[in-house]
């Protein structure tokens, strides 16, 4: 009987436990805290990847000379 194998039982009695020490309230405000950790990693992501396109757009930029622009028009 290893680690891996704790089952439903053993999960339930490590949840009472950790009740017991910790308290209700303590619990609930540690998983607020883990949920806006995880929104603000969320937020992140996004922003990151929105810098990426920008870098891209600005990258794609057309670079002709202004002389060799006007040739083409003609």
């Amino acid at each position: 009987m290893g680690i891996g194998n704790i089952g439903l039982p053993g999960l339930l009695l490590i949840a009472v436990v950790v009740l017991v020490l910790f308290g209700r309230g303590k619990i609930s405000s540690l998983m607020g805290e883990v949920g806006k950790g995880i929104t603000a990693f969320k937020k992140g992501v996004d922003e990151g990847k929105s810098e990426l396109e920008e870098q891209k757009a600005e990258s794609a930029k057309d670079v002709t000379p202004e002389d060799q622009k006007d040739k083409d028009k003609v």
